[in-house]
């Protein structure tokens, strides 16, 4: 039996990681049961963990913390590079929002926590502690212990109404969103259109019968009318050709248009007529729009064009051929010339198949290039957020120095390197399959140790005199808020729910909840909404939960 002592038992770190994996795979295991249509996923692990801590399973507290962190690490950096080629645009069309929304959840929360101390026996600092669980935001519990210090009042009740809130924090979210999907969403109300995403390319066929741009080239006219547009083909007394910007336009041209939903009326101006048939339908064959071009999809896995600029591969002029569409992460890009190209793009090359075979050594079009890891950008963006995560900043008024941690500093380091990584010319690209893994891999890791740690004394903290009070203050800080403005949201606002979702696990800072949701709604709005809110929110909260403590104390 000295071999079941030395896996289960004796700390080390064999047995650390034979305790951790058997703790994520019983938790994956039952996450899978569905019960009245519901299954909680990888959250289950956590579950386990708190049983496997209470019945008296331990590992070495140092390598506990370290596999806690890791995973946390992990799973924020690669859900901030997914999101990271889509992250901006979002915030310009409807960041502002989101994060309004995400603040307003954060405000909401802590006046029901301040307005509870009033008609309960807690004190302001143990609901402070509450608060910090029931928004599953330890940092902001390190401000509360800090604050409490520094004013000569203990602060290990914060610490202990914390670990109590902090699993039904967990849980409060992902029940809240299960209520609103199953009793007060309809269905046509779960989209797969967020709010907030950059708007998709639409095609539109013109005829040209505005006599103000006879003759004048395509360059000249973009400038007049201050739109983005690209021309796939230009039908000229019959024949039809790849245009370029010295193209110029005479009466009774049909033009082919790829522009946004926001400049088809304009367009519609400039260039004359519009013709009413539908060129964005899915099933168009257009191999069979006219017998000279044709129209191929590449994906560029040729490293050499990693960032560059469309306009400066000079494909029109060189070989004939035009780039009417891009496709990134599940987003349809406007071709402009300054759109830079990213690993992994899926392009819609239009032209004469001969120039389209030139190209494609180029472009590389080889799938296989893909599969390869590109485990540098990981690694030194998971030291770069982490680094950026232990900057202290000061602000008046606040003793304490703040910083975004262990979570805010690397999503917001994933973000930056799958934005911009391609600029500098570092390989960011992660195959689909090679992301949900390392997210997989990093949340179970992190809810594994956060149960282990919690489960030693989370019964016998709970069935403290107190305990139960703790519990419903708890839940009630966590759902009530959420269904409050989670309905607001989608109802009044018109948010569609998987938006709307993502801003509410992003502002409770609950990555758990982020990951339920993406189990159940399709497309990665969510997961953009989340990584949009989640830096201010928590960032938030770890101030005002000071200003509180000073103001009221």
């Amino acid at each position: 039996m000295d071999w079941i002592n030395l896996l289960l038992i004796e700390h080390s770190s064999l047995q650390a990681i034979v305790i951790v994996s058997l703790i994520c795979a019983i938790g994956m295991a039952l996450g899978k049961v569905k019960i009245a249509g519901i299954s909680l996923g990888v959250t289950f692990v956590f579950f386990i963990g708190i049983i496997a801590g209470h019945i008296g399973l331990s590992i070495d507290p140092a390598m506990l913390k370290y596999a806690e962190n890791f995973g946390l690490v992990i799973f924020v950096y690669a859900l901030g590079l997914q999101v990271g080629p889509g992250f901006f645009s979002s915030l310009a069309h409807g960041g502002v929002k989101l994060n309004v929304l995400g603040l307003s959840l954060a405000l909401i929360t802590l006046i029901t926590a301040i307005a509870l101390t009033y008609v309960t026996p807690v004190s302001i600092p143990d609901m402070m502690g509450l608060f910090c669980g029931a928004t599953t935001n330890t940092p902001a519990l390190g401000a509360v212990q800090q604050t409490l210090s520094q004013l000569g009042i203990p602060s290990s009740t914060p610490a202990l109404g914390c670990a109590v809130t902090y699993p039904l924090g967990v849980v409060g979210v992902i029940i809240a969103v299960i209520i609103m999907r199953k009793l007060f969403i309809k269905p046509n109300e779960i989209s797969d259109a967020p709010i907030g995403s950059l708007p998709k390319p639409k095609i539109t066929e013109f005829e040209v019968s505005n006599p103000g741009i006879y003759g004048k080239t395509i360059e000249e006219i973009a400038r007049l009318s201050n739109c983005h547009f690209v021309i796939s083909r230009l039908w000229h007394n019959g024949t039809v050709s790849i245009p370029t910007s010295s193209s110029r336009l005479e009466a009774g041209d049909r033009l082919l248009v790829v522009s946004t939903p926001d400049d088809v009326e304009a367009l519609h101006i400039v260039f004359g007529e519009q013709d009413k048939t539908d060129w964005n339908a899915n099933d168009i064959d257009w191999n069979t729009v006219d017998r000279q071009l044709v129209s191929q999809p590449f994906i560029v896995t040729r490293r050499q064009i990693n960032g560059k600029t469309l306009g400066s591969l000079r494909l029109r002029n060189l070989y004939g051929v035009n780039i009417s569409r891009v496709y990134r992460s599940g987003l349809a890009l406007l071709a402009t010339p300054d759109l830079r190209l990213q690993l992994g793009d899926k392009i819609i090359v239009v032209g004469e198949q001969k120039a389209i075979d030139k190209i494609e050594p180029m472009i590389g079009n080889t799938i296989n290039v893909l599969n390869e890891p590109n485990l540098f950008a990981v690694f030194i963006g998971i030291v770069l957020g982490i680094a950026l995560g232990s900057i202290p900043f000061h602000f008046p008024g606040i003793g304490v120095p703040i910083s975004i941690g262990l979570a805010g500093g690397p999503i917001i380091m994933g973000i930056l390197v799958g934005t911009f990584g391609p600029r500098l010319h570092m390989v960011t690209y992660t195959t689909t399959s090679a992301n949900l893994m390392l997210r997989a891999i990093g949340l179970a890791l992190y809810l594994a140790c956060l149960g282990l740690e919690s489960g030693a004394h989370f019964f016998e903290t709970v069935f403290r005199s107190e305990g139960l009070l703790w519990i419903l203050l708890g839940m009630l800080l966590t759902i009530v808020p959420v269904l409050i403005l989670g309905l607001f949201t989608v109802k009044v606002l018109k948010f569609d729910f998987g938006t709307t979702t993502g801003m509410l696990c992003g502002s409770m800072a609950n990555p758990m909840a982020l990951d339920y949701a993406n189990s159940i709604l399709p497309g990665d709005h969510q997961s953009i909404a989340y990584a949009t809110v989640y830096p201010l929110s928590m960032f938030a909260r770890v101030i005002l939960v000071q200003i509180v403590i000073l103001a009221l104390m």
